[in-house]
């Protein structure tokens, strides 16, 4: 389900106080899959940060993951992507969404 634009802001200004929490270094391997599945399914709201010159293999890297993992996009920066997937069930103490939500 895609996000709408008032949520989109929301989220952005969250991420915007945030670190990358996986870089990806050459290509997508199962174990910074598995590390992605495990931020999002901790924090829900993560930054990574993707190494790598080309524009096009930068996008469609963006895209694997978002597809790979079921999240969403919520907005990209140089080489920092910030994606969304709602953790079930949600961790209070880690959610950058419920810990920042009373902050913005």
């Amino acid at each position: 389900m895609p996000l709408d634009n008032k949520t989109l802001r929301r989220y952005r200004s969250i991420g915007h106080h945030l670190n990358p929490v996986v870089i990806v270094a050459n290509s997508l391997s199962e174990s910074v899959l598995a590390e992605i599945d495990r931020a999002l399914s901790d924090h829900e709201l993560i930054k990574i940060r993707l190494l790598t010159e080309d524009r096009e293999s930068k996008r469609a890297a963006i895209d694997e993951i978002c597809v790979n993992q079921g999240a969403e996009l919520v907005h990209v920066i140089g080489k920092i992507a910030l994606i969304y997937r709602k953790a079930e069930p949600v961790k209070p103490h880690l959610s950058n969404i419920q810990r920042f939500s009373e902050q913005v």
